[in-house]
């Protein structure tokens, strides 16, 4: 595998549709407000895609240093892990992809409030930094909040609410109450994400003591976590298109909830830790989906 291999699979590609999902959801909102700035949604995106590969990085460097990541493991092995980056590059590449995201945060922020709106400015640039601390704070150093069972509530935080709510504001510079409920919607199914990650690796991490929060819970208790989560997303999604919907077409990102439904049910029936790896991809890949169809349905210039 040559070095850009190597850095393509430590960046885990696979991972960007979710983080970029809380944008999409964000961006269909300001469209449903009457806003739309195609410049602001693609900086927005790409420095998304800046922070998720701030996050892999991290993770992959975070885990292999303190060993979590070890032949236990069900799920596919880290760049560090087998040997195609050391524990240097990684660290070299996280520092090149934090400057890389803070430039397009000054960029982002820059193009949606101008140089007449300071305190918003500042506002966003702490909102990104922290961002950044996150995404590296989530398994690197010894109060790595992943390891004491806070990944839920952050990957809920940032990838739902701040993601989808922070990007609605970058282009209507307000926020309604209502728009916290598709926040809330992505924000749970992305900690569901999370979750299935959490269970299928469960007795990796009780050994390593990643004490995350699947662990503190319990096998059984984490798998109802997991239906509540998604349950919560479907409530709140369907709370805002009956309160929004105008026409047929607006009901469309309800079909979402349609492969999130056999998703439900082929997490009931699994047995072994390793049958939850095929399901991260289809629930990441759902609420992509999900935020999608909401674009689509609000967008008046498709």
């Amino acid at each position: 595998m040559t070095k850009i291999s190597a850095w393509l699979y430590a960046a885990r590609l696979r991972t960007l549709p979710l983080s970029i999902s809380g944008v999409v959801m964000g961006t269909a909102l300001a469209n449903l407000y009457g806003k739309s700035d195609l410049l602001i949604f693609f900086l927005a995106l790409l420095t998304t895609i800046g922070f998720q590969i701030i996050s892999n990085f991290a993770n992959d460097y975070g885990d292999g240093v303190k060993g979590t990541d070890n032949e236990d493991r069900i799920g596919p092995k880290r760049a560090l892990q087998s040997g195609l980056l050391t524990s240097r590059e990684l660290k070299q590449g996280i520092a090149v992809a934090t400057v890389v995201s803070l430039l397009l945060v000054i960029t982002v922020i820059y193009r949606a409030f101008g140089s007449e709106n300071i305190a918003l400015m500042l506002l966003f640039l702490i909102l990104g930094i922290f961002s950044i601390f996150a995404a590296v704070k989530y398994t690197v150093g010894k109060s790595a909040y992943g390891y004491k069972g806070l990944g839920d509530l952050f990957v809920f935080m940032f990838f739902g609410l701040l993601a989808v709510l922070g990007s609605m504001f970058l282009y209507t510079k307000y926020i309604t109450v209502t728009a916290l409920l598709p926040a809330v919607a992505i924000g749970a199914l992305s900690a569901g994400v999370l979750n299935l990650n959490n269970l299928r690796d469960f007795e990796s991490d009780k050994k390593s003591q990643k004490n995350t929060l699947v662990v503190k819970l319990g096998y059984v208790k984490g798998k109802r976590y997991h239906f509540t989560l998604l349950i919560v997303a479907f409530i709140t999604m369907l709370l805002f298109t009956l309160q929004h919907a105008r026409e047929i077409l607006q009901f469309l990102p309800l079909l979402a909830f349609i492969p999130i439904g056999i998703h439900f049910i082929n997490v009931y029936h699994i047995k072994k830790p390793s049958s939850f790896d095929p399901e991260l991809k289809k629930l990441a890949l759902s609420t992509f989906l999900l935020a999608v169809l909401t674009y689509i349905s609000y967008n008046k210039f498709l």
